[in-house]
């Protein structure tokens, strides 16, 4: 009888939820969303269809719970700073980097805004608001006006997404738009043109961060 006749074998981790949806995540990084089917996932697990079944009923479940793990990561892991508009600057830097990072997340939150994880970024947002001294009656339009930029965010990466920028050069993709921007003549559209050079050469976070630091400045004019 050989050694290996003695060794226990070794048993596959049980089926859950957390690791359909961490398989359904690296499907989705990897490959995008239409690669994302339950033949797919089963293959990757190792299991069959029917298992997957028993703990996601079905494609919108199994995207929204994805969605949901890694905005909420990213929420709960942000909101750091000495200063209360650093740790709203970051909570939103922190959902920008996770939406850059798996592009399916912004095609997510456009398709279904509400998604459970933004309930947790208002009350985040929403408190730093606070601590920042804006009056509470002025929290909703502040805590507003951030999520709907960043849900503007998520809709441009959606798009971006549907389009396939993400696997064409930045510099190409850039000039197409340039050049639609231009269309019309100079005298017509003088401001078009003239931020189309900006257009051409912009850095997509140093963007977002300059429009994020206009809503901050906003906040803190309100402060009493």
């Amino acid at each position: 009888m050989s050694s290996n006749d003695h060794q226990p074998k070794q048993q596959k981790p049980s089926l859950s939820r957390e690791r359909v949806v961490a398989a359904a995540i690296a499907i989705l990084d990897g490959e995008g969303e239409n690669a994302l089917t339950f033949r797919a996932l089963a293959k990757s697990l190792s299991t069959g269809s029917g298992a997957i079944y028993w703990h996601v009923a079905d494609k919108r479940t199994l995207l929204a719970a994805a969605t949901e793990h890694v905005l909420s990561e990213a929420i709960a892991q942000s909101g750091r700073g000495t200063h209360p508009a650093d740790a709203v600057r970051d909570v939103a830097l922190g959902v920008f980097d996770v939406i850059e990072a798996h592009p399916w997340v912004g095609t997510e939150l456009a398709r279904e805004p509400w998604q459970p994880a933004m309930t947790t970024l208002f009350e985040k947002i929403s408190a730093g608001f606070d601590a920042m001294g804006v009056p509470r009656s002025a929290l909703f339009y502040c805590g507003s006006a951030l999520v709907q930029y960043l849900l503007g965010f998520a809709a441009q990466a959606a798009a971006a997404a549907r389009h396939d920028f993400q696997s064409q050069d930045r510099t190409e993709v850039l000039t197409t738009l340039v050049a639609r921007w231009t269309q019309g003549e100079p005298a017509d559209y003088p401001y078009v043109h003239l931020l189309a050079d900006e257009l051409r050469s912009h850095d997509e976070r140093e963007a977002f961060l300059a429009g994020l630091d206009l809503i901050l400045a906003g906040a803190r004019n309100l402060q009493g």
